[in-house]
Formats: C-alpha cells, sequence, structure tokens
C-alpha cells in the first residue's frame, strides 16, 4: 500500500512539473510576441507627405487648385459624402429628407467641433451656403438652384431651391466652413485663409512658404476611427513638373492625375499604382428626329457596328477606358455592364436585313413610298479637339466598312455650341464631366440631346429621383442601362483614365475613385 501511494505522489509531482513548464512556455511566448509587437509599432512611420503644385489657397472654397481640393478633404467635412462605390454617406449631416419638390430638410450632427474649439451649427452650413453664391468656385454649382435656407434649429436646417433637382442631396458634399472664424472678416482677402479652422479629420499646425502641416486633429467628431498617421507634411511646388520630379525621388507618398503620359514623368519603379476610369464621359448622341436614326434598327445597327477597344488603342494607346453607360466608373447603381457587349458586325448586317434593308453597292439602302435613299448621316464633331475629330475618323471607317455612309461636320466652338443647343445634328460626338450625382436627365430629361422619348424611361425617371431605397435604385438602374443598350439613343464610348500613384512603402487599404483618395487613411502608415 504504502508503495502504491508513493507511486501516485510521484506521478502527481511529474504532472505539476509539466504543466509548470508549459505554463512556462506559454508565458515566454506572450512576452515575446508582446516584445516584437511593440517594436513594430516602434517601426511604424506615422507620417505622410503629400505635395500641391500651383498652389493658391487651402481655402477650399477659393481654391481652384485640383490638389488643394483633394487635400482639403482631409481638412474640411462636407455635409454628405461618398463611399468608394459612390454610395451616399452621412458626415456632418445625419439624416436628409425631401420634403417637396424643391426642399429638403437637413439633420446636422451634434457635439461636432471645429479644430479651434468652437461649436459647429446651422449657421456654418448657412454661411457657406450663402459665401458659394457670392464668390467663383468649384463647388457654386452645388449651390446653383438654391433660394434659401431656414434655420429651424441649431442642428436643422431646411433647404429651399427655385426648381425640383433630382438627387440635390450628392449636391451636398461641399466643404463647410466657419462662420464664427471669418465673423467680420474680408471672406476672399482675409488673411485667416491660410489656415481656417476645419471638422475633418487632421488640422493645420503650421503654414510656411514651401509647406503646410496637417496634424491629427483631436477634436473629430468619428471617435470610432482611430487614425494611424499622426502628421501629413504637404510640400508646396511651383509646376507639375516638380511635384512628379519630388514623387520619383520619393521626396512625395501619394498623388493622383488624370495625366495620361504619367509615366513618361514618374518612370515605373518604386511606386504602387490605381487606375480607374475618370469622370470625364465621351458618348455619341443620335438624333432620334432624324429620318434615319428615329428608326431604332438604324441605331442598334450603328452601335453594333462601332468597335470601342479599336478607338482606345488606336487613338488613344489604350490610356482611356472604354464605357457602355454614363454610370459604369464605379457606381454601385452600375454593376457588371459590359463595355463592349454590344460589338456585334453579323448582328448589326441582320438587324438591318429584318427591316427589310438592302446592301447595295456597298451601301446599306432602303425603299420606302416609293422612295429609295441611302443610309447617309452627319456626324458633328468640335474642330478645335484634335482627339474627338481622330476618333469621329476612326468611326467614319468603322461604319463606312460596314455600308454606313458618313460626313464628318468640324464645326467652330461656337458652331459646335450652337448646333448642341439647337439639336441642329445628325450624330454628334459629345463629352461631359460626370457628376457624382447619378441623375441622367442629359440622356433622357425633357429636351435631351437625342431628342428621345419613351413612356417607360420617363416613368422609371420619376420614379428613381422620389426613392432612397438602394435596392429599388439598383433595379431600375438596370433598367435604364438596358434601355440604354437596346433603344441605342446614344453609344457610349469611353472615359479617360485617372491614376493614383503611392509609395510602396505605404502599407494599408487603397480604394480611391476620383471623388476622394483616402479612403481608408485611418489605418495606413510606412
Amino acid at each position: 500500500m504504502k508503495s502504491n501511494w508513493i507511486k501516485y505522489v510521484f506521478i502527481i509531482f511529474i504532472i505539476v512539473i509539466l504543466l509548470f513548464a508549459v505554463y512556462k512556455i506559454k508565458q515566454d511566448e506572450e512576452t515575446q510576441q508582446k516584445l516584437e509587437q511593440a517594436s513594430n509599432e516602434e517601426e511604424k512611420v506615422t507620417e505622410l507627405t503629400f505635395g500641391i503644385a500651383e498652389f493658391d489657397t487651402i481655402n477650399p472654397v477659393l481654391s481652384n487648385n485640383k490638389n488643394v481640393q483633394d487635400i482639403s478633404k482631409l481638412i474640411y467635412d462636407p455635409l454628405i459624402t461618398l463611399t468608394a462605390n459612390y454610395k451616399l454617406e452621412p458626415c456632418l449631416a445625419t439624416e436628409w429628407a425631401k420634403q417637396s419638390d424643391n426642399s429638403y430638410l437637413i439633420k446636422l450632427r451634434e457635439n461636432v467641433k471645429w479644430s479651434n474649439g468652437e461649436r459647429f451649427t446651422a449657421e456654418d452650413v448657412r454661411f457657406t451656403i450663402d459665401r458659394l453664391k457670392e464668390v467663383s468656385s468649384i463647388y457654386s454649382y452645388n449651390v446653383q438652384y438654391v433660394i434659401g435656407i431656414d434655420i429651424v434649429d441649431d442642428y436643422t436646417i431646411k433647404i429651399n431651391l427655385d426648381r425640383e433637382v433630382p438627387f440635390f442631396e450628392y449636391q451636398l458634399n461641399f466643404p463647410i466652413l466657419s462662420k464664427d472664424y471669418y465673423e467680420a472678416e474680408d471672406f476672399v482677402n482675409t488673411e485667416k485663409n491660410s489656415s481656417p479652422a476645419g471638422t475633418g479629420k487632421y488640422k493645420i499646425s503650421e503654414v510656411q512658404s514651401s509647406y503646410i502641416i496637417l496634424e491629427k486633429n483631436t477634436s473629430w467628431w468619428n471617435k470610432e476611427k482611430n487614425l494611424t498617421i499622426e502628421k501629413i507634411t504637404v510640400n508646396l511646388y511651383s509646376s507639375i513638373g516638380e511635384l512628379y520630379n519630388s514623387f520619383k525621388l520619393g521626396n512625395i507618398d501619394l498623388i493622383s492625375t488624370t495625366n495620361d503620359n504619367l509615366q513618361d514623368y514618374i518612370g515605373t519603379i518604386g511606386y504602387s499604382s490605381k487606375e480607374l476610369k475618370g469622370r470625364e464621359h465621351t458618348f455619341l448622341a443620335l438624333n432620334t428626329q432624324n429620318y434615319f436614326l428615329s428608326k431604332q434598327e438604324v441605331r442598334k445597327a450603328i452601335s453594333y457596328s462601332i468597335d470601342k477597344e479599336n478607338i482606345v488603342s488606336n487613338i488613344f494607346n489604350n490610356k482611356c477606358y472604354s464605357s457602355s453607360f454614363p454610370l459604369d466608373y464605379g457606381s454601385y447603381l452600375s454593376q457588371g455592364q459590359e463595355a463592349s457587349s454590344g460589338y456585334n458586325l453579323e448582328q448589326a448586317k441582320q438587324i438591318l436585313i429584318d427591316n427589310d434593308w438592302r446592301y447595295i453597292s456597298e451601301y446599306w439602302q432602303k425603299t420606302e413610298n416609293y422612295r429609295t435613299q441611302r443610309l447617309t448621316l452627319n456626324l458633328l464633331v468640335k474642330a478645335s479637339d484634335s482627339s474627338k475629330v481622330a476618333v469621329a475618323e476612326n468611326i467614319k471607317q468603322q461604319l463606312e466598312n460596314q455600308g454606313i455612309r458618313i460626313n464628318i461636320v468640324q464645326a467652330s466652338d461656337e458652331q459646335y455650341s450652337n448646333s448642341i443647343n439647337s439639336k441642329n445634328y445628325d450624330i454628334a460626338l459629345c463629352s461631359m464631366t460626370l457628376s457624382p450625382s447619378p441623375n441622367l436627365t442629359t440622356y433622357f430629361g425633357e429636351g435631351n440631346l437625342a431628342n428621345y422619348s419613351n413612356e417607360e424611361v420617363t416613368n422609371i425617371m420619376n420614379e428613381v429621383k422620389n426613392t432612397t431605397d438602394e435596392n429599388i435604385l439598383q433595379e431600375k438602374y438596370v433598367r435604364l442601362a438596358e434601355i440604354y443598350k437596346s433603344d441605342a439613343p446614344y453609344i457610349s464610348l469611353y472615359n479617360n483614365k485617372y491614376t493614383v500613384a503611392y509609395s510602396s512603402e505605404l502599407v494599408g487599404e487603397f480604394t480611391p475613385n476620383w471623388f476622394y483618395q483616402f479612403y481608408g487613411i485611418e489605418g495606413w502608415y510606412k
């Protein structure tokens, strides 16, 4: 019995020793992990350097500089911002509602402070809108139809418009400035424009002739996002060439541009980049009041006959992106649209044959009311835009290879503008700078460029302007895209290219778009 007892004690002793050894090993491993984590944290660089070429003013309402406009979004918050796929997202406004065709009620975020410690209120919003209507600003367009701002209380405003503006809430993305900061100052000429107070992630802490220092704004209202980057130095350069050269030398961490020859300036080594569809959209408007273009089969045959990739490759050396719909630049309302899905030469021929067209002497012709006419159309293009003229020549060649005769009309700027306004063209080669808003009135609204009318489209346009339900919007915009292609009053051709280039040393999630470069900056470091 005694020997058994001793045996059990010995076994227990061994188990205790083993458990202690395991515990000790685990403790040592955790200590080592903590030391390694602390070491890694110490190695993180939490400062970044950006750049501005041809700097004018850091006041975003007065600046006409694209670099300033981009960086200012880190300093000054808007009422409403956009996600990476162009969905509306609350910022200084927490709620918004369309009360009538021309009025909106906006609820503001409470407990927001300016970087100088003052309280943000509805008065700041009214002050900013008033300034936008008084001065020449890139954001003046956003409020051009605003005729009054009623302050309900410190955190509620009512914006009144002189007409209905579809998706007006998308226009509320302009930066808000402090009324108290500018009180009794000459807004345009005051020295206070060198470092205005903001409500954004970062605040201006130092201004010199060659640089501006931004530091993390400890008063920022969004406490859920812990910013890794503590300090941002913004170097000021006299020219865009100096800015590119500084990036090439590794002195700047991030640049963005629509320059399609960027690699000629910064090379290809030492950085990563994101290339995206830009907001310059080029398309054909087919005047549906024209005898030939009033026929759906002719419009579809033209659409099937144009190889957009041919244009992108031969005219632009692949420095732009082919497009199929005005919103296919990354908007959540235009997902899965194929830019070249309409290119089909055999289908182009068949649709004409099915509608009693005949191909004779290398041209399509049709006899109606005892009269035979060849399919001949004029293509309007602005003569001063050499790239557009080259695109027109390319389209002419593609269509004539299919038996559709094209006469190019090269118009002066004034003649082009007059022709567009009066709809005096068969086909017009058009470009427009896209808004963040999904408003398609230019294409489908009253007096649209194609003189196009479709009852279903009209009903959809009325539905989408009066709903904020994302599922309904997606459903309706899918249908609009289908009609856009099948009825072919327009033919989207291409968008320019927008590039964000950043240092290979920069770590984090990068999902920029042409509205905002800094999605995910709260997790960036070097």
